[in-house]
């Protein structure tokens, strides 16, 4: 469904952020596209979704090369940017029948009724709208369009504390087996209870690519008050000690705690010989 192959991008000779990755994802996933600041979280995106071009090698995103922008995959692929403009002097009601036009599948119940559970008011204009209202209109439009890949760019950023619970139970509800979201963030902990599958590039290529059941079937994790010498990671906190350690036989999976988990590995404390996805397409 999405495929890379030997693709190289960057802002100039001194600032390659890809060299010659491979990643390959399937469809009916929820990917986590975690990384440092400056990793290229959003780049990636903007090569799948064809807002920029590859330096080199291939990007194949349900065959078609996103970059030539073709009607057959604008319908089917759509982004929530992490920065977006909206028009101030539109209603959400006006802009939404303006765009849903251009995707067949487009579901307005389901928008009418997204609208409503983030108590967003239609009639509104941009121009009167917060930054989170304006991403929760986002939120609501990208989940009734239809699309068969959703591309998220910090979709909780803006998001209050209530609204960030909402968005999980929306995106875990709303979502048709044959459809994929990839969703960039670094909050973490805003998606560790909703993907299935983690993505974690560092330096120009994927480091860890596996199934959360993966993690959680190798690695426990756990409270402590008292250090052991058997842990493979920790970090102190208010009592004690937030640690991660092999899962031993007989041992009980425990639940992945996904930013401590992501601060292992890009230490490199941990990992996971990196695991191709199978792709249906």
């Amino acid at each position: 469904m999405i495929q890379l192959r030997n693709v190289s991008y960057g802002y100039g000779k001194s600032e390659q952020l890809f060299q010659n990755m491979d990643l390959k994802i399937s469809e009916g996933n929820i990917i986590g596209l975690l990384g440092k600041n400056g990793a290229g979280k959003s780049t990636l995106l903007r090569l799948m979704n064809g807002f920029l071009k590859a330096h080199e090698g291939d990007v194949a995103v349900l065959g078609f090369n996103p970059f030539e922008r073709s009607p057959f995959f604008l319908q089917e692929v759509i982004m929530i940017p992490e920065e977006h403009h909206l028009p101030d002097k539109v209603s959400m009601k006006s802009y939404g029948k303006s765009l849903s036009m251009f995707f067949p599948r487009f579901e307005q119940e389901r928008f009418e009724k997204l609208l409503q559970d983030f108590d967003l008011d239609p009639s509104r204009k941009f121009g009167k709208c917060s930054y989170g209202q304006r991403k929760k209109f986002l939120i609501a439009f990208v989940l009734s369009s239809g699309c068969k890949i959703l591309l998220l760019d910090e979709p909780t950023n803006g998001l209050d504390i209530p609204s960030k619970s909402l968005f999980r139970k929306m995106v875990a509800a709303n979502l048709k087996p044959d459809q994929t979201v990839v969703i960039s963030t670094h909050q973490v902990k805003d998606v560790e209870n909703l993907i299935d599958r983690v993505i974690l590039i560092d330096n120009g290529r994927v480091v860890i690519d596996q199934e959360m059941l993966s993690v959680s079937d190798r690695y426990a994790f756990g409270f402590s008050t008292q250090q052991q010498g058997n842990w493979v990671y920790a970090e102190k906190g208010q009592g004690g000690y937030h640690f991660i350690k092999e899962l031993t036989t007989g041992e009980s999976p425990t639940q992945v705690n996904l930013e401590l988990f992501f601060n292992a590995a890009s230490q490199n404390k941990i990992s996971f010989q990196h695991q191709e996805i199978q792709t249906t397409s």
